[in-house]
């Protein structure tokens, strides 16, 4: 018999972010509980900062009746001169039954003793009691609290749960508090608990106290709101998806509401009005024309008719918050950008302070700078290179550290530095993710590649290499970084010469350049995430010696992709697997000498011809020399038809070899394109 089923645990309100680290995870877990009482079918998930409310539109009254089998050793072993072994009882108590219940199956061609036995399903009703503790104690929201005298913890305190099997409540205890049918809309609607009659009575009971239970339907009813707000006055409300999530979560009943603030503190940065908004207040900044203006989104979660005073609430709020930022602005004005200080902040033990750091990067900066051709201004990358960790001592750092880089550049222009200078100050972090911008100029370009070598280098020389998931210093993305910049602005860079140029001023930490060459060809793939990894083995694991030329690297990763997306390509790879195959043994950077005298027929002369050709054109790219080395698998495929490559005569035997060798030789060059799976 299948009932409708509703639990609710109701707590004290949810910190937003946890929750919504550990929303994806929620379901899963009662799922797998579910599963392992057997009693796994599809349900929904609702929640609100006061409630956790799992929804099954139809539940298992009892569990399923099901047969149980046993098999025991076979019966010439278990049974001796009619007498039953150790073996033979030991299974018996394993089944719970005496001996002479057990009877015997066939089972591997064998007779063995065997036990078969049917357990009835026990009721819902029993089994939820274990089961939503299990639950709620497998969720896991980072730091938890005690209350009362329980010595269990939680996200929050248990304030009331209500378990409905259809509309008869299932009693159960959690954290102390027993279930009964009652329920808390909003506080304001209704301070006290109320009764549910009844699971439709429940859902009634939350819509009339003013509570909108089901996520989606808050977010959309603020972004319909969003919209008017839009329309009724002119604006841009940015929307910032992550802020949503979390006013989501925080509201029962949204309610976007528009407020201002003084004119004046747009002497701010735009993204200092900004964090500020979003991280302490959680408003959504308002635009006009592009612009940000005095305006702000806050979304709340009163119930009343007049919203003056909640707005007029939230700007006397901000106002200290933003009095604060401007304060900080112009007193790190007064100051200027400065790194006296940075002396005595460590960087890490092993490699000093970041006054140190500053002095590697500039070493970095000015290597990676006698790489490129470009005119590179030298003072502008002096000077880059001199500011670039300034707003590290400023004041509003400090309070807001994911605005570094940024308020330098601010500062930077502010305090009269080169636009280019500014610049370069502000995207020295970048790429920041996988979607992220990069620098825009080959200055930025520097700037930021030295920060990501040196602190590439200097972990891996202390011995601070990443394992698992474990990457405190963000170093596969810094080795992302490194390659999307100096692909993206053509920077010669190779890796290998890079790390024995500034080995010196590094801790000689024990094979450092060999684990982050290996390091680095293992990051290739998050560099290049829309490539079949295959394809970049292909490219990188040809012989034990890396030269990580990131170019170069690049071309080759690039033209065998292209290829390889090609039908003619699927067509070519058997019979070139067939040359790799025959080549096993042979080592591809020998060098292979064709002796056409020894030449046998027809099909071989073609063949040779056709690879001379191919192999002795010129080509403007690596996937027009790819082409042509793969439409040789006509004169291959002919080749194979009629020639015995393992000639009884050894000489002829090792030509041949040598003849197909020369044209896998020139892919192995680029590729050794055994190593792709298609």
């Amino acid at each position: 018999m299948l009932k409708p089923l509703l639990i609710e645990i109701g707590v004290e309100e949810l910190p937003a972010v946890p929750l919504l680290k550990e929303l994806a995870e929620i379901e899963k877990k009662w799922a797998s509980v579910l599963e392992k009482n057997a009693l796994l079918c599809e349900f929904e998930f609702y929640y609100t900062p006061r409630r956790l409310v799992l929804w099954h539109r139809e539940f298992k009254a009892r569990q399923d009746d099901r047969t149980e089998e046993f098999y025991g050793a076979p019966v010439e072993i278990a049974i001796k001169e009619g007498t039953p072994t150790p073996a033979a009882l030991g299974f018996a108590k394993k089944c719970g039954v005496e001996f002479d219940q057990i009877s015997r199956a066939q089972k591997g061609g064998k007779e063995v003793l065997y036990f078969q036995q049917t357990l009835s399903g026990k009721p819902s009703e029993e089994l939820l009691g274990e089961m939503i503790p299990q639950w709620i104690k497998s969720l896991n929201f980072g730091k938890s609290m005690r209350w009362g005298s329980s010595h269990e913890s939680f996200i929050r305190p248990i304030r009331w749960v209500n378990v409905m099997l259809e509309n008869d409540v299932v009693d159960i205890e959690l954290y102390g508090v027993r279930s009964s049918a009652h329920t808390h809309v909003h506080r304001i609607s209704h301070f006290e608990a109320k009764k549910v009659e009844s699971i439709h009575h429940y859902f009634e009971l939350l819509k009339e106290g003013a509570v909108t239970l089901y996520p989606q339907e808050r977010r959309e009813s603020i972004l319909n709101a969003f919209a008017k707000l839009e329309q009724d006055n002119g604006i841009t409300i940015e929307i910032d998806e992550e802020l949503l999530d979390e006013v989501v979560a925080i509201t029962e009943h949204p309610t976007p509401l528009l407020g201002s603030f003084d004119e004046s503190f747009l002497e701010l940065p735009p993204e200092v009005i900004i964090t500020s908004m979003k991280e302490h207040q959680r408003y959504f900044p308002v635009f006009k024309e592009g612009k940000l203006i005095n305006a702000f989104v806050v979304v709340s979660n009163a119930l009343c008719e007049d919203f003056t005073k909640v707005i007029e609430g939230n700007q006397r709020v901000l106002r200290p918050r933003l009095s604060d930022a401007l304060f900080f602005y112009r007193n790190d004005l007064k100051k200027g950008l400065s790194t006296t200080g940075l002396e005595k902040v460590v960087f890490m033990n092993g490699l000093g302070t970041l006054a140190d750091k500053i002095k590697r990067e500039h070493v970095v900066a000015s290597t990676i700078a006698n790489l490129i051709y470009d005119n590179i201004n030298p003072n502008h990358l002096e000077r880059a290179m001199e500011l670039a960790k300034a707003d590290l001592m400023s004041e509003m750092v400090y309070e807001f550290t994911e605005l570094q880089g940024l308020m330098g550049y601010y500062y930077a222009l502010a305090l009269g530095e080169s636009a280019e200078v500014a610049t370069a100050i502000k995207e020295q972090y970048l790429p920041t993710g996988e979607e992220s911008a990069l620098p825009n100029t080959m200055l930025s370009a520097i700037v930021a590649m030295a920060m990501k070598v040196d602190t590439l280098i200097g972990m891996f020389s202390i011995g601070e290499i990443p394992t698992g998931s474990r990457d405190p210093f963000a170093l596969r993305r810094a080795v992302n970084g490194i390659i999307k910049i100096a692909v993206a602005h053509q920077i010669p860079l190779n890796f290998s010469t890079l790390i024995d140029q500034l080995s010196s001023l590094y801790p000689q930490g024990k094979e450092f350049k060999k684990n982050i060459e290996t390091f680095i060809i293992e990051r290739l793939a998050g560099a290049y995430v829309c490539v079949n990894p295959s394809i970049i083995q292909s490219v990188m694991a040809k012989d034990a010696h890396v030269e990580l030329d990131v170019l170069e690297i690049d071309r080759k990763i690039r033209a065998v992709n292209t290829i390889a997306s090609s039908e003619s390509f699927v067509e070519a790879f058997s019979t070139f697997k067939r040359v790799s195959n025959i080549l096993k043994d042979e080592a591809m950077d020998k060098g292979f000498s064709v002796n056409e005298a020894l030449f046998e027929n027809d099909a071989e002369r073609h063949l040779y011809v056709s690879a001379k050709a191919a192999m002795d054109a010129e080509y403007e790219t690596l996937e027009e020399r790819l082409d042509a080395l793969f439409a040789l698998k006509a004169p291959l495929d002919t080749f194979f038809d009629n020639v015995m490559v393992n000639a009884e005569d050894l000489s002829i035997r090792a030509n041949r070899k040598a003849l197909v060798g020369m044209i896998y030789a020139e892919i192995y060059s680029i590729a050794d394109i055994k190593n792709i799976t298609l």
